[in-house]
């Protein structure tokens, strides 16, 4: 459960990750959501081109993630859906090739956490809030450098992008699930 605690408690709070950028492992991550189809489902899909950059200050105030998703990596499971949702009438990935979000604060304390940001999709920018879960720091058996990992959950509503396409086929409200590893760029360890 996250405690309430306030903005000023929250920015003085050390963290237990080096200042610094740290970048995301892309080999570890996923970025997944779930729609509702036909209001009796769930179609659960996966965009499997993904960037994000981690960048780390001395307190939770100092700390920005970046990230872009390409949305032509749209995968469902279903080549003709993909294909279908990638389309004109639909996601139209030509004239929306990226998925954009910038954080614009971070809260919390031990393990639980919310990141508040702002996510850009064909020109139209919302307010997003996900829950964030640190899932832990260690050094890698693999390279010896760092990694974090975090969790994160959230919802967007298509209708906020002007993607109200699919009525009644297609849920309004898309659950997103993120699961990254960032790498400490610097080696610099924790």
């Amino acid at each position: 459960m996250t405690q309430d605690i306030s903005p000023e408690t929250t920015a003085a709070l050390a963290l237990p990750l080096s200042p610094g950028v740290w970048a995301l492992d892309p080999l570890c991550s996923s970025v997944g959501f779930t729609v509702r189809h036909l209001g009796i489902a769930k179609v659960r899909g996966r965009f499997t081109s993904a960037t994000a950059d981690l960048y780390v200050g001395g307190t939770a105030a100092d700390v920005v993630v970046s990230a872009e998703i390409a949305l032509a990596s749209l995968d469902t499971g279903n080549p003709e859906r993909d294909a279908h949702l990638r389309g004109t009438g639909l996601l139209d990935v030509e004239r929306r090739p990226t998925m954009t979000f910038r954080s614009t604060g971070i809260r919390g304390e031990g393990a639980d956490w919310s990141m508040e940001g702002d996510m850009t999709l064909g020109g139209v920018t919302r307010p997003v809030t996900f829950a964030v879960e640190f899932g832990g720091l260690v050094d890698s058996p693999v390279d010896g450098r760092k990694r974090a990992g975090f969790e994160a959950t959230g919802e967007i509503r298509r209708s906020d992008f002007g993607l109200d396409f699919g009525a009644g086929l297609l849920g309004d409200v898309v659950k997103v699930q993120l699961d990254l590893q960032f790498t400490d760029a610097q080696g610099q360890g924790g």
